[in-house]
């Protein structure tokens, strides 16, 4: 049933065995090339560039759980749209050929050809506020309206607004993912994941199956900046870990972009430090095209001009007491003179419009 997938099979259960991780099925590669050509090698060989254990491991015949393993991964790849990408493949994205731990293999469920499109990554905290969720949908969407597609992580937050831009455009989506591709993870993003599924592209290097475990994540990341020609970091707190795909991707040779914030907002500080460390400043889209030496299609791009609209005098007021810093309501009181109840209510108001939003501790700030 499955004599047509052999290839994969085998890099499957190299995946698969007990003791191999990547950089030991790397190191196994190099020498024999192909996983076939590691299975039909001798003991005395393979106990040459691995423990006696591992080299056991890799002769040994195939457990019962690797053939449920396999029997769940073929019935998958038979689902539209599903497919196996191995480093031994043609269609294998030559980006992530370039990094220096490239996942020797990866499942892939929509469209495959957008893994070798020319991209842009969007990362940023799953803690994200309407202003940072505004900027990312609104980034994403003209980058992709320029035809740069949209990698991220499909976490909450940045990540969501991301992918949610790029669908937008010409150029989609990509989610890299942290579990197996048969899981949704958060499940709040089960309709973005189907989304994603039909009109961009979802990519594992995880076994199906795989729940969401904390260490897959971090690693995940390298092949978010790997497939992208740069990396936008939206809102970041300095342990973030967003700044840790930033940093594989300078490491990758990539080019790293921030948006700066509030000198007093949390979610500010890593994106002011990458700054400090070299990363680019942008306040528009325009900016990383601009970087890139991408010639925007101008006609398809969206307009960004904040929307001009009558206000009252008091609501005039309160927005310009407010400004683009958190400030607290007390200290609003003191700057518009209104009592605590009608500032209260006019600020509900300005809320629901979307012109400010509240902030844990008393705090508003307006948007954009």
């Amino acid at each position: 049933m499955m004599g047509q997938d052999a290839e994969w099979i085998d890099w499957l259960r190299l995946e698969q065995t007990a003791g191999v991780g990547p950089d030991t099925a790397r190191k196994l590669l190099t020498v024999f090339g192909l996983p076939a050509n590691i299975f039909s090698a001798d003991l005395s060989a393979l106990a040459k560039l691995v423990p006696e254990r591992i080299a056991l491991a890799l002769l040994a015949p195939v457990s019962l759980a690797f053939q449920a393993q396999l029997e769940r991964t073929y019935q998958w790849c038979q689902q539209a749209g599903n497919q196996i990408l191995t480093l031994g493949d043609p269609a294998y994205p030559r980006a992530l050929l370039e990094i220096s731990d490239p996942p020797i293999l990866m499942y892939v469920k929509g469209r495959h050809e957008l893994l070798t499109a020319s991209s842009m990554a969007v990362v940023g905290s799953r803690n994200a506020t309407a202003q940072g969720i505004s900027h990312a949908e609104k980034f994403s969407e003209a980058l992709s309206h320029a035809g740069l597609t949209i990698s991220s992580g499909m976490a909450a937050g940045i990540d969501a607004a991301a992918h949610h831009g790029g669908l937008r455009g010409r150029g989609s989506t990509i989610a890299v993912i942290g579990t197996g591709a048969d899981i949704v993870y958060p499940a709040r993003n089960r309709a973005l994941a189907h989304l994603i599924a039909n009109d961009g592209c979802i990519v594992s290097e995880y076994p199906l199956g795989m729940p969401a475990i904390a260490g897959n994540f971090p690693r995940r990341n390298r092949i978010i900046s790997g497939l992208a020609q740069g990396v936008l970091v939206i809102e970041a707190a300095a342990q973030s870990g967003s700044l840790i795909t930033a940093r594989m991707a300078a490491e990758q040779g990539r080019d790293v972009f921030a948006i700066p914030g509030s000198i007093h907002s949390p979610l500010s500080k890593g994106c002011h430090q990458l700054i400090k460390q070299g990363a680019k400043l942008v306040d528009a889209a325009q900016d990383i095209l601009d970087e890139l030496g991408i010639l925007p299609l101008m006609s398809s791009m969206p307009a960004f001009e904040p929307q001009q609209q009558a206000t009252s005098d008091a609501s005039g007021r309160l927005l310009g007491a407010v400004g683009y810093d958190p400030v607290h309501i007390e200290i609003l009181a003191e700057r518009t003179g209104f009592d605590i109840a009608s500032l209260s209510a006019q600020l509900l108001e300005q809320e629901l419009e979307g012109n400010i939003e509240s902030l844990p501790g008393g705090m508003y700030r307006r948007l954009g």
